[in-house]
C-alpha cells in the first residue's frame, strides 16, 4: 500500500491520514458552521437582491446561498423543475469500466461495483447535484478504516455556507474552520462539485441567480394578485337608506353590508335596500396576473430544463413535445457526464490511491442511460465474424451485454459439445458406433476433409485481407446500423477476386471428385 504522505490532491495539498479518519465539517450550533439559516428573501426588492449578488461576487456568498435555499422552499415551480433535473440524473444506473483486462484492474473495478450497489447512493448523488442550483456543492467523504482498509463509508452533504473561495482567484475552495479561519480543503476528503449554467466564476454560475430575479418579480405579481382578488373578488355591496333614516338605522345598514362579506347573511329593516355592483372588467384584469405568473414560470423552466413542454401543457406544434424531450435528454446527458467526471476525480481516484496505491490507469464510473442497441445483432455478428478470424475482447462484449466478470470459482456457461460426441464415429446408416479405444488407430481423413483443409490453406491470405478491412470498419462504426451501412458502401471496393478464384477451383475439384466417386461406385 502506498504511503499517504506521498500523495497529493489536484491542488498540490498532501494527504494526511489523520485528517481523513475524522469528520471535519460537522455543524456546530454556537460556532461559525451553524445549521441555522437566515431569510434574506423577506422584503426582497431589486436593490437588495443586487446587493446580495454583489456580495457573492466578492467572495461572501452566505446571503446568496440562503436566498437560493429560500427560493426552493417558497416557489413550487422552481422546486419541481430543479428536482426533476437532479432526480433524472441521480437515478441513472452507474457502471464501472475497468482500466484494463489485467486481473488486478478487474479486482479494483469489482470492488467499486460492490460499493456502488449501496441503497444510499441515489440520495447521496441527489445531494451532490445541489450544485446545479447554487453553482457548487461540497460533500465530505467519511472513510471506513474498521478493518485496516480504505473504503468510503458514506458521502455526507455539507452546507456550502461553511466554505469560502480564495480571494486571489475566487476559484480555489477553502474550508471555514471552527474558529472562523479559512483553510485549504484537506486532500482526498471532499467532493467539490460544480456544474455550471454559464461560463465564468463558480460563484456566478448557479441557476439560482437567474431564478432569483424571476421569483422576486413573480412574488410581486402574486402579492398584487392577492390584493386584487381580496378587493374585487366579490361584488361591491351598496346599501341605500331613505331621507328619514336615523343614525341608528344607518349603523344597522352598515353592519349588514359589512357582515355580508364574511357571513354572507344579514338582516335590515323594511324600507332599506342593498345593491350588489359587479365590475365587468374584473375577469380580464385577473387574467393579466395569471398570465404574468405563468410567463415567469416558463422562463424558469427554460433556464432549468431548456424547454417548457414537459412542465407546462404548452407545445408549439406537431412533434414539438418530442423535440423538447430531446432537449431535456441532452441536458441530462451533460449533467451525467459532468457528475461522472467529478466522482472519478474526487472519489474514485483518491480511493484507489489510498487502498491500492497510485496506478498508471484508473477505473472509471460511467453515469449514462443505456443507449438502445441491437444486442441480438451484436451477438450474431460476433458469432459469425469470430470464427473467420475477427479478434474481440471478451470484457468488451460482457460490458456491452451488461454481464459481470466471472469469479474464479464461479460456475460458468460453456458451449455445447460438438456433434458427433468425441469418441464415437458415425456409421453409414447415421447411428453411432462404439467408442474407439485409446490404442486404436486414428480414422484416416476423407477426401472431403482433405479438400476442405486445402481450400482453407489457399484462401487464408485473401480472407485475412478482407477481414482486416471489415475490422477497420467495425472499429470506426459507433453502432451496428452504422457498421451495416459502412459495409454496404465499402463492399464494392473490397477485392474478393482472390477468394473467388480459390473457391472456384475448390468447386471444380469437388465436382470432379464427386463424378470420379460415382464412376468408381458404378464400376
Amino acid at each position: 500500500m502506498a504511503r499517504t504522505a506521498q500523495l497529493l490532491d489536484r491542488w498540490g495539498n498532501p494527504v494526511r491520514a489523520r485528517e481523513l479518519e475524522r469528520e471535519l465539517a460537522t455543524p456546530t450550533l454556537t460556532g461559525v458552521r451553524s445549521p441555522l439559516s437566515g431569510y434574506p428573501a423577506d422584503g426582497l426588492n431589486p436593490l437588495r437582491l443586487a446587493s446580495i449578488l454583489r456580495e457573492a461576487d466578492g467572495g461572501d456568498p452566505v446571503r446568496y446561498l440562503e436566498l437560493a435555499e429560500t427560493i426552493e422552499e417558497r416557489d413550487p415551480h422552481y422546486l419541481g423543475v430543479l428536482g426533476t433535473r437532479r432526480r433524472s440524473v441521480s437515478q441513472i444506473d452507474v457502471s464501472v469500466e475497468a482500466a484494463s483486462d489485467d486481473p488486478k484492474d478487474q479486482r479494483i473495478a469489482e470492488a467499486i461495483r460492490d460499493w456502488l450497489r449501496r441503497d444510499e447512493l441515489t440520495e447521496e448523488l441527489f445531494d451532490i447535484l445541489d450544485c446545479i442550483g447554487k453553482g457548487y456543492s461540497f460533500t465530505e467523504i467519511i472513510w471506513d478504516r474498521s478493518e485496516g482498509q480504505w473504503m468510503p463509508l458514506r458521502l455526507e452533504w455539507r452546507d456550502p455556507r461553511w466554505f469560502r473561495f480564495d480571494r486571489t482567484n475566487l476559484a480555489t475552495p477553502l474550508l471555514l474552520t471552527e474558529h472562523g479561519q479559512e483553510e485549504p480543503l484537506p486532500a482526498y476528503k471532499f467532493i467539490f462539485a460544480s456544474i455550471k449554467a454559464k461560463s465564468g466564476l463558480v460563484l456566478r454560475s448557479g441557476l439560482a441567480r437567474a431564478a432569483a430575479w424571476a421569483w422576486m418579480f413573480k412574488a410581486f405579481t402574486q402579492r398584487d394578485w392577492a390584493i386584487f382578488t381580496q378587493t374585487y373578488g366579490q361584488p361591491l355591496r351598496l346599501g341605500k337608506f331613505g331621507p328619514d333614516a336615523s343614525d341608528a338605522d344607518k349603523n344597522t345598514l352598515f353592519r349588514a353590508v359589512a357582515n355580508i362579506a364574511g357571513d354572507c347573511a344579514a338582516i335590515i329593516p323594511e324600507g332599506m335596500a342593498i345593491e350588489f355592483v359587479e365590475t365587468s372588467s374584473v375577469g380580464q384584469t385577473a387574467d393579466l396576473y395569471e398570465k404574468r405568473a405563468d410567463w415567469l414560470d416558463r422562463q424558469i423552466s427554460k433556464a432549468v430544463l431548456g424547454q417548457t413542454a414537459t412542465t407546462d401543457a404548452v407545445t408549439g406544434g406537431l412533434g414539438s413535445g418530442k423535440e423538447h424531450r430531446q432537449v431535456q435528454e441532452d441536458i441530462e446527458r451533460a449533467d451525467a457526464r459532468a457528475l461522472s467526471a467529478i466522482l472519478n476525480r474526487d472519489l474514485i481516484r483518491p480511493w484507489v490511491d489510498l487502498e491500492f496505491g497510485p496506478q498508471k490507469r484508473y477505473p472509471r464510473i460511467v453515469i449514462a442511460r443505456p443507449e438502445k442497441e441491437d444486442l441480438k445483432g451484436l451477438v450474431d455478428a460476433v458469432a459469425q465474424l469470430v470464427p473467420l478470424g475477427l479478434r474481440v475482447e471478451a470484457s468488451e462484449i460482457r460490458d456491452r451485454l451488461g454481464l459481470s466478470d466471472p469469479k474464479p470459482d464461479a460456475e460458468v456457461l460453456r458451449s455445447a459439445p460438438a456433434s458427433p460426441v468425441q469418441g464415437y464415429a458415425p456409421s453409414g446408416d447415421g447411428s453411432a458406433v462404439a467408442p474407439q479405444s485409446a490404442t486404436s488407430e486414428p480414422v484416416p481423413p476423407t477426401p472431403e476433409d482433405l479438400l476442405t483443409d486445402r481450400v482453407a490453406e489457399n484462401a487464408a491470405p485473401a480472407m485475412a485481407e478482407v477481414l482486416a478491412k471489415i475490422e477497420a470498419l467495425l472499429a470506426a462504426a459507433s453502432d451496428l446500423d452504422e457498421f451495416r451501412m459502412m459495409l454496404v458502401e465499402a463492399f464494392p471496393d473490397i477485392d474478393i477476386r482472390p477468394m473467388v478464384a480459390v473457391l472456384g477451383k475448390a468447386f471444380v475439384a469437388a465436382h470432379l471428385g464427386g463424378r470420379a466417386s460415382v464412376e468408381n461406385e458404378g464400376g
